[in-house]
C-alpha cells in the first residue's frame, strides 16, 4: 500500500524480525561492539602520546604510529561495516546461511589478527588514508581475512536481498538506503582488488598503499555516509517526529548516492590507477555526489525534531545520539572547507565526519536493543552519554583546527610536533583533554550497552 503523510509528515521504521536474522544479527554487532572497545583502548594511548607533559612518558614516534593505524582500523574499518553487516542481515531473508555465518567468522578472525598484530610481530606502519596498515605478515593476514569476510557478507547479501515492491513505504525507503549502502561497500572491495592487481609491487610502501586503498576509501564513504542517514531517519521517526520528505523522495536521494557509487568503475576504467586524473576524481565523485543528499535529509530531520514536546526515558537517549550526530558532522563538514596545507585541521575535519557517523550508529543500538529482546537503555547517563562523547569530539576537532591555524602537522607526535608557541600547546592541550572526554563517553556507551545485555539476561527464564 502506498503511503501517505499524517499529521503533516511521514514515519520510517525498520523492522527486526525474531528468527535466525537476530542471531546473526547479535554476531556482527558484537564484533563492532568488541571492535570499539579495543580502538578505545589504544585511542587512550594515543591522546596521551600527543598531550604537552605526557607525550615523553611514551616511546613516541613508533609508538604513536603503530597505535593510530590499529585504532582507525578498528573504531572505523571493523565498527562500520561490522553495523553494517548487522543492519544488512537484519533487511534480508534467511537464504544462504551458511554463507551468512562463515563470512562473519573470517571478519571475526580478521579483526583478531589485527588486534593482536603490534604485538605479534614488528611492522612499519603506514598512514595510509582510508586504510593505514601496520607493513607485516599478521596485520596484513588479519586484513586480507576481514576483506574476504565482508565481500562474502555482500555478496550474501545481494542473493538474499528482501525486495523493496513498487509502492515505496517508509520501511521500504530504509531498505533500500540499507541496500544502497552494500551496494557501495561492494564495490569498494571491488575497487580494492583492482587497484591490487594493476599497480606495481615495486612501489614505495607509502606510495603503494596510500595508492591502494584511495578509490574503494572513497566508495566506503558513500556506505558510511548511507548507513548515518538512514540512522538520522530512523531515529527521528522512532521520537515520533514526521518528516516532510515522503518515501519517494527519500528513495530517490539515496538513489543518486548510489549513482554517484557506480562512477567509480568508470573512473577506473578511463584512468590509470596511479594518475592525477584518477586520484582527483575520486575526490570529486565523493564531494558532490555525496553533498547532494546530505543536506536535504539534514534539514528534513532538524525540522522534524525541533517542535518535539517531552520524550520518554528511552526515547532520550536516541535524541541526544541523533542531535549530537547532526552536530559533529556538520562540524566536521565545515572545517573541510578551512582545510590547507598538511596540518592537523585534516584530522579535524574527518574526526568530526566519522564520530558524527558513530554517533548515528550509537543511537541506533541504543534503538536496537529493546527490538532484540534486551532492555532498553532509560537511564540519565544513557541520555548523556551521546553530549559527553560528542562534547569532548568537539573540544578535539577545535584544539586541532587551532593548532592547524598554527601549522602543527598531522600523523606525527611528542617532539616531532614542534610545539613553538604558547597558542600551538593551548590547542593541543585542549585536543588532549577533549579526547579524554571523548574516551570517557566512550566507556559509558559500552558500560550501557552491557547493562542492558545483563538486565535482559537476568529477567529470561
Amino acid at each position: 500500500m502506498i503511503e501517505t503523510p499524517s499529521a503533516g509528515g511521514f514515519q520510517f521504521d525498520l523492522a527486526v524480525p525474531q528468527d535466525a536474522r537476530k542471531t546473526l544479527a547479535m554476531a556482527w554487532l558484537a564484533l563492532g561492539l568488541a571492535a570499539l572497545l579495543a580502538s578505545g583502548l589504544f585511542s587512550i594511548l594515543l591522546v596521551l602520546s600527543r598531550t604537552p607533559q605526557l607525550q615523553t612518558l611514551f616511546p613516541v614516534a613508533d609508538f604513536f604510529r603503530v597505535a593510530l593505524v590499529v585504532h582507525v582500523d578498528l573504531s572505523v574499518l571493523v565498527w562500520f561495516l561490522a553495523f553494517g553487516g548487522a543492519l544488512w542481515t537484519l533487511g534480508g531473508t534467511t537464504r544462504w546461511q551458511p554463507l551468512a555465518w562463515l563470512a562473519f567468522l573470517l571478519a571475526a578472525l580478521g579483526t583478531l589478527a589485527m588486534c593482536v598484530a603490534p604485538f605479534a610481530q614488528t611492522a612499519t606502519p603506514v598512514m595510509a588514508n582510508y586504510v593505514p596498515v601496520l607493513d607485516g605478515s599478521v596485520f596484513l593476514s588479519g586484513l586480507a581475512l576481514f576483506g574476504a569476510g565482508i565481500a562474502l557478507l555482500c555478496l550474501r547479501s545481494m542473493l538474499a536481498a528482501a525486495p523493496v515492491g513498487v509502492h515505496i513505504s517508509g520501511h521500504g525507503a530504509l531498505r533500500f538506503g540499507l541496500n544502497a549502502a552494500m551496494v557501495a561497500t561492494a564495490i569498494a572491495v571491488l575497487a580494492f582488488a583492482w587497484t591490487w592487481l594493476a599497480l606495481p609491487r615495486a612501489l614505495d610502501p607509502r606510495a603503494y598503499y596510500e595508492l591502494l586503498f584511495w578509490g574503494g576509501g572513497h566508495a566506503l564513504q558513500f556506505a558510511y555516509t548511507l548507513l548515518m542517514l538512514i540512522g538520522w531517519i530512523w531515529l527521528a521517526s522512532s521520537l515520533g517526529s514526521r518528516l516532510r520528505l515522503s518515501p519517494r523522495v527519500v528513495t530517490l536521494l539515496f538513489g543518486i548516492a548510489l549513482i554517484a557509487v557506480f562512477l567509480t568503475p568508470i573512473i577506473y576504467l578511463a584512468y590509470d590507477v596511479a594518475s592525477v586524473e584518477h586520484h582527483r576524481l575520486q575526490t570529486l565523485l565523493m564531494r558532490y555526489g555525496g553533498g547532494l543528499v546530505i543536506g536535504p535529509i539534514a534539514l528534513a530531520v532538524i525540522w522534524s525534531i525541533w517542535p518535539l514536546a517531552r520524550l520518554t526515558p528511552a526515547a532520550r537517549p536516541l535524541r541526544s545520539s541523533l542531535i549530537a550526530s547532526l552536530l559533529l558532522f556538520c562540524a566536521g563538514g565545515m572545517i573541510g572547507f578551512m582545510i590547507s596545507g598538511s596540518n592537523v585541521r585534516i584530522p579535524a575535519h574527518y574526526h568530526g565526519c566519522i564520530v558524527g557517523v558513530t554517533l548515528a550508529m550509537m543511537g541506533m543500538v541504543y534503538r536496537l536493543l529493546p527490538q532484540l529482546g534486551f532492555a532498553a537503555p532509560a537511564s540519565r547517563a544513557a541520555a548523556w552519554q551521546p553530549a559527553i562523547y560528542g562534547a569532548g569530539q568537539l573540544m578535539h576537532i577545535v584544539g586541532l583546527v587551532w593548532s592547524g591555524g598554527y601549522g602543527v602537522q598531522r600523523k606525527v607526535a611528542g617532539s616531532e610536533q614542534v610545539l613553538r608557541s604558547a597558542q600551538e600547546v593551548w590547542g593541543m592541550g585542549l585536543m588532549g583533554l577533549g579526547g579524554l572526554v571523548a574516551i570517557v563517553g566512550g566507556i559509558m556507551f559500552l558500560l550501557i550497552v552491557l547493562r542492558s545485555l545483563r538486565q535482559a539476561n537476568r529477567n529470561r527464564p
